[in-house]
């Protein structure tokens, strides 16, 4: 194993909330593990099927309930957020402030990396987009 990251967790106030919330914006899917308040995210195809660290184009992640209040509007980052590579952050953006969420850091060209924006989600919990593609249309990368 070469110190990969192969999982990651979102901590839910409302669990269903931020279901439907990154269902609905991202298309990713949530199973529960029996009646625990825990549910697996398959984020889609190309992602690391478990934690073995075998190659894949992503990760698969959990769902999990907080154990304590939501971030505070305004907070710093109380952990590490994850960052989702994306075909399209702007409309991405505009859908997940459709849904609930809220504009973090707005969409920004970044030269040599891509155009990148952050939401935060209903509960919180703050998430980046990225597209190697510029707002002009031209690559990054």
């Amino acid at each position: 194993m070469a110190n990969l990251v192969v999982h990651f967790e979102i901590h839910a106030s409302e669990p269903q909330r931020l279901i439907d919330f990154y269902s609905e914006l991202l298309g990713w899917e949530f199973t529960q593990f029996g009646d625990i308040p825990y549910w697996s995210i398959v984020t889609g195809e190309g992602a690391i099927g478990n934690t073995a660290g075998e190659p894949g184009l992503g990760i698969n992640g959990g769902l999990t309930q907080r154990m304590g209040p939501k971030p505070e509007a305004g907070a710093p980052v109380n952990g590490c957020n994850i960052v989702i590579g994306v075909d399209d952050v702007d409309a991405l953006m505009r859908r997940g402030l459709e849904l609930g969420g809220t504009e973090a850091l707005p969409a920004d060209d970044m030269q040599g990396v891509g155009r990148v924006g952050y939401l935060l989600d209903p509960d919180g919990n703050v998430f980046g987009l990225i597209s190697p593609v510029m707002s002009d249309g031209s690559r990054a990368m």
